[in-house]
């Protein structure tokens, strides 16, 4: 019976009682973000012609993700070729890296015919700051600078930059 009762309508409030003796409950909820925001009101907004700018995926005329036809043939590409999953080293797959940074620079890049332009590969532009970030904090010999960071902007930018003691 007293099963029961504990499943029943007060297991919240045992629950909420519990969490009060919990080493989370000075924790508190982040703030909406802003850009899942953006994503809310796109789906509520009823005029047939808007336009959604907050997610970076690219949609097609109904509104649905849309898949580029070259990421498509990537992926085929890697399972024809049997590609294997092997981690790749820390600081990224250096021929991926080097295109990269000279589709970014452009194949003129006189900076970067001199060496003087290094990459690495991360996971995701958050991933990317945080590892733009932390690299700074610990090579850089300038500690007063400032970081532009957009708004709106996943909280977790604004984040990143505090953790390792950058103003934004």
């Amino acid at each position: 019976m007293l099963g029961r009762f504990i499943q029943g309508a007060n297991r919240n409030l045992i629950s909420q009682r519990a969490a009060a003796f919990s080493n989370w409950s000075a924790l508190t909820a982040a703030p909406a973000d802003p850009i899942l925001g953006l994503n809310d009101a796109f789906k509520k907004d009823s005029h047939p012609k808007k336009v959604l700018l907050g997610m970076g995926a690219y949609r097609d005329d109904d509104g649905k993700p849309f898949i580029l036809p070259c990421v498509k043939r990537a992926e085929e590409l890697i399972l024809e070729r049997n590609m294997d999953h092997e981690y790749a080293p820390i600081q990224g797959i250096d021929s991926y890296v080097q295109k990269c940074l000279k589709l970014a620079y452009g194949a003129d890049s006189k900076a970067l015919a001199e060496n003087r332009i290094a990459g690495c590969q991360s996971i995701s532009g958050t991933g990317s700051l945080r590892l733009g970030f932390t690299f700074f904090s610990q090579w850089y010999p300038h500690k007063d600078i400032d970081f532009l960071i957009p708004n709106p902007t996943w909280p977790i930018h604004r984040t990143i930059a505090d953790l390792v003691g950058y103003k934004w």
